[in-house]
């Protein structure tokens, strides 16, 4: 007999041998328990997915660009309007 086998079986007579009257407060536990295992195998394979999808976001064939944010900064902001082509109709 497996390990698991033995567990289970233990588990079974440890069920029998409890009181008719805290089987209910089992049974809601043991709804919670499935509950939480497949709650944890959805989030796991939604935050796989999640990580799939975005890798690679923010790749670049340029090199360290940290030294140059001020020159590409003044390259895309409009001295006038900032990053804005046209003047704000509120202003």
């Amino acid at each position: 007999m497996d390990r698991n086998t033995i567990k289970r079986q233990q588990l079974l007579e440890a069920v029998n041998a409890l009181p008719d009257e805290v089987l209910i407060e089992l049974a809601s536990f043991l709804d919670y328990l499935r509950y939480k295992s497949a709650h944890q195998r959805e989030a796991t394979t939604h935050s796989s997915s999640f990580l799939l999808a975005i890798a690679g976001l923010g790749n670049s064939d340029q090199q360290d660009v940290s030294e140059r944010d001020e020159e590409i900064l003044c390259n895309e902001v409009n001295p006038i309007y900032g990053w804005n082509l046209k003047p704000s109709e509120s202003a």
